[in-house]
């Protein structure tokens, strides 16, 4: 439910009652309403100077706020001070009662208060609404705490929204902000999707007649969206994680594109025969629907990087066609000259994303064979050390000695021939961080590899984790919502939300970790890195049931912990933070 009212009304209506009912009138009919069709709701009534609208969805409610209120603000550019109409605008979603066509219930009365809270031309949200839409909108959402509404038994705690868009506020929030951008060296500026053509690939079908080549297709789209990251400059394209929570799916074009803020969707097709491929796509706009470009590429097996080119070049002639030829011949460059080295590699990118310990194993024996058919593929490198990363934070290292050994080997290697490849760059940064616990040096690997590809949510979300480790949480919070951002349904979102947790820990805010702490356990309930936080922040924050629930998840998932092994978990460089962290897990009831 979205609830809107005009700020001092009655004083405008004093000043000149024919002229304010006039623009009101204008910008309901022109703005307003427009805007509520466009973004599906449904204008329940006006009483006045207010009206009351029902959503399908929480973010369709706070993209139609947005729209209005930054419209709105143009409006004003050319208005006097003391004659500008400003609406205030509540959101909230929740249980309601319907009686003919109107709507009644504490949803609706929530919103209406929710909307005395705000500013002129702002927008006030419930918690509930910042969950749902917390980075699928270019906007920041600022913590305005715990408030009592009237008539409303339970506390309700209120975000204000930041309509200046989310990378703008984050630097001008300040410090205190969750979204705060501190004054230390900051990470590569990201590139927004209001600032160039925004695209999602979809996973491609696969058309072989084995099933088990599914992994074949996976890794072709794969292989284009990181053809197409490499025009960084030109386009935004969202992170693979993302776009394949859709496989398997019938897609409503226009409902991915609202869903994942894009303009532009690819989805293709993939035939293998023997040594003979053939890669079909199709470029669709989002908005209407229609296809803008299609084409199909066939070749030999071991044309399949000279044919994936192809695709990333045809879709990025069809979206920016000023683009010249000399920056597409640089982007181009075979990142191997095996291609059953490439083969090995995108069979063990199949076994990693099915995220259980067998199939990691899998992965990583993958990894060295494609290592072992290419020594210098840098790729697979980045995979191998991803997966030492995983087998250490779950405990499923067999050997942890040779697997720390394997890290810092693999990581040189990297460091000697992956200094323009960003995924086998951002795995050794990790790995060297977590694995062999030297944070600068991670970090500075994490850098290079969002240099090369700013907006990668994996680079972001490695960052984030690292930042925090290094005793900069500020830094972390952005880089996880630029991730957030970036790729808005990914599959591993938890992960994102439990470095938030962490990084809110560390910083000191008790509430904020628990809540981010619970929404990653509410996507991984076996997330133990977001169970110790859960654990610590009860703990602190005075809730021995909540802190007794989780240390008994936390005990029966990694019985091995105590306080003089939490060490072995925890990678932090401050020790006031690992204190901290201690503190809370001690409190909690955690043995010595």
């Amino acid at each position: 439910m979205l609830a809107a009212d005009v700020a001092s009304y009655s004083r405008l209506i004093g000043l000149d009652e024919e002229g304010t009912v006039s623009a009101l009138t204008a910008h309901r009919t022109e703005l307003f309403e427009p805007a509520i069709t466009h973004h599906r709701g449904r204008l329940v009534k006006t009483t006045g100077d207010g009206l009351l609208v029902e959503f399908p969805s929480v973010v369709d409610a706070v993209r139609c706020a947005v729209d209005v209120q930054r419209a709105m603000a143009t409006r004003n550019a050319e208005v006097a001070a003391d004659r500008r109409i400003e609406f205030r605008m509540g959101i909230h979603v929740g249980d309601i009662v319907v009686e003919q066509n109107d709507i009644f219930g504490d949803g609706v009365n929530i919103a209406a208060r929710l909307e005395a809270l705000a500013e002129p031309g702002g927008i006030a949200v419930s918690a509930r609404v910042q969950e749902d839409a917390e980075g699928r909108l270019d906007v920041a959402f600022v913590d305005d705490g715990q408030h009592q509404l009237k008539n409303i038994a339970r506390p309700v705690r209120v975000y204000r929204v930041q309509l200046a868009g989310a990378a703008q506020s984050a630097a001008a929030a300040g410090p205190a902000s969750a979204s705060a951008e501190p004054a230390s060296p900051a990470p590569p500026t990201p590139v927004t999707t209001s600032e160039m053509p925004s695209i999602a690939v979809l996973p491609f079908q696969n058309l072989t007649a084995e099933p088990d080549q599914d992994y074949f297709a996976d890794g072709v789209v794969d292989d284009i969206i990181n053809g197409l990251s490499r025009y960084r400059s030109l386009l935004f394209v969202i992170a693979r994680n993302s776009t394949f929570t859709y496989k398997g799916r019938t897609v409503d074009v226009k409902q991915v594109g609202r869903e994942l803020n894009v303009r532009y969707l690819l989805e293709g097709n993939v035939r293998r025969s023997g040594n003979r491929l053939r890669i079909g796509g199709q470029l669709i706009d989002a908005t209407t629907a229609l296809q803008i470009w299609s084409d199909r590429f066939e070749g030999d097996i071991s044309d399949i990087f000279a044919l994936q080119d192809q695709v990333a070049e045809s879709v990025v002639g069809a979206l920016v066609p000023q683009v010249r030829q000399a920056e597409m011949n640089r982007a181009r460059r075979a990142p191997t000259g095996s291609v059953d080295s490439h083969l090995a590699y995108m069979q063990a990118l199949g076994f990693f994303h099915t995220w259980s310990r067998d199939g990691v194993d899998k992965a990583l024996q993958l990894a060295y064979r494609a290592i072992e058919l290419d020594p210098d593929y840098a790729t697979p490198y980045g995979l191998a050390l991803t997966c030492f990363t995983l087998r250490r934070s779950l405990g499923w290292s067999a050997d942890p000695e040779h697997e720390r050994a394997e890290t810092r080997r693999m990581a040189d290697r990297v460091d000697a021939i992956g200094r323009d490849n960003f995924f086998a760059l951002g795995g050794a940064g990790f790995a060297v961080a977590s694995v062999l616990g030297e944070l600068e040096r991670g970090a500075a690997f994490i850098d290079q590899s969002l240099a090369l590809n700013p907006n990668a949510s994996v680079g972001l979300v490695q960052s984030g984790f690292v930042r925090t480790w290094l005793g900069e949480p500020e830094v972390a919070i952005h880089q996880l919502q630029r991730a957030m951002r970036n790729s808005p349904v990914d599959a591993l979102m938890f992960s994102m939300q439990t470095g938030m947790a962490v990084a809110h820990f560390m910083a000191g805010r008790d509430d904020e970790a628990y809540a981010w702490a619970e929404k990653a356990l509410q996507r991984n309930p076996l997330a133990s890195p977001a169970i110790r936080i859960a654990v610590a922040s009860a703990a602190l924050l005075g809730r021995p049931a909540d802190a007794t629930k989780y240390l008994s998840l936390l005990r029966q998932l990694d019985p091995g912990l105590r306080l003089s092994t939490l060490g072995e978990r925890v990678v932090l460089r401050l020790p006031e933070h690992f204190e901290r962290l201690a503190e809370g897990l001690r409190k909690a009831g955690l043995p010595e």
